[in-house]
């Protein structure tokens, strides 16, 4: 099942995508959930209502989807963790002599975040924006000290993720924290894809970065160093995982400031991440404007 969160006059809504037609569950049964995080904490009971609910929908709760306005699949999560040198290619660009023994991990911030078709946003201070194509994990079931045999049935759903990277400031420092944190950097979407849809872990499934179409990252999802239940398991040793937080996996090798010479996202550019059996996240640039 896809389900996205959408934008209305009267504020944020959640619906399920069948194809070109968007199901707003708004217009459907009260009991149903309003938002993506109420979706994912209502666990199976909740997919089974969603699921029966949408198959019956009225023509009066149908409108398209290429007409609306998405949101981030979870529009305020309450963490979003993303793990550094997680692809073994991406690792040696950057760090040839050591690959990690354990996940790198840090935080960004939800008002980083835009939608599919949004426009990532090249800040007025620096020129050196970068793009990073990953997988994004969606949690469901929370859980603490989680172990790795037990991780997958934490996972709400999948997604996918521009890591905007503003290098020069990604790099001031060994902490990359503020490099990672413009806002208008991080793109997130276009829809939650329910975790019986893809392999599991969204395992072997092949992961592309294009600017301008022309592909500039591919890998599969199996070169990740440190696959998805380690991911979980590891995090959840020192936090407890909520529905709704997010974790980002990683980025394949060919990232723009490890090119010679480096290539940078730039106002007209578009950057599409495609994810095999998920489908393609789509974002223009534009230069962040009033700040």
């Amino acid at each position: 099942m896809r389900l996205v969160s959408f934008a209305q006059n009267d504020g944020p809504r959640l619906g399920v995508r069948l194809g070109d037609v968007l199901i707003d569950l708004s217009q459907l049964d009260d009991s149903l959930p309003r938002d993506m995080i109420a979706f994912l904490a209502g666990g199976q009971e909740a997919f089974d209502a969603v699921r029966t609910a949408a198959d019956n929908a009225p023509p009066a709760a149908q409108m398209r989807f290429s007409s609306a306005k998405l949101l981030p699949v979870v529009p305020r999560p309450g963490k979003i963790i993303c793990v550094g040198l997680n692809y073994v290619d991406h690792a040696v660009e950057i760090s040839p002599r050591n690959l990690p023994d354990h996940p790198t991990f840090f935080a960004r911030l939800a008002s980083t975040l835009v939608a599919h078709n949004e426009p990532l946003l090249r800040p007025m201070v620096s020129t050196k924006l970068d793009f990073e194509g990953e997988l994004a994990v969606i949690i469901g079931k929370p859980g603490r000290l989680i172990p790795k045999n037990q991780a997958l049935a934490h996972v709400g759903g999948y997604a996918l993720f521009n890591e905007g990277s503003v290098r020069d400031y990604q790099f001031r420092t060994s902490q990359w924290f503020l490099g990672k944190n413009f806002d208008g950097t991080g793109a997130f979407g276009p829809e939650l894809c329910t975790p019986d849809e893809l392999p599991p872990g969204a395992s072997g499934l092949l992961l592309c970065t294009r600017v301008n179409g022309e592909l500039v990252q591919e890998a599969t999802t199996t070169d990740m160093l440190f696959p998805v239940p380690a991911l979980i398991a590891a995090l959840s040793e020192a936090m407890t995982l909520q529905p709704g937080d997010v974790i980002v996996t990683g980025t394949p090798s060919g990232v723009g400031f490890a090119r010679k010479p480096p290539r940078y996202l730039k106002p007209g550019d578009v950057c599409e991440i495609e994810l095999e059996s998920y489908g393609v996240l789509r974002n223009p640039v534009a230069d962040a404007l009033g700040e």
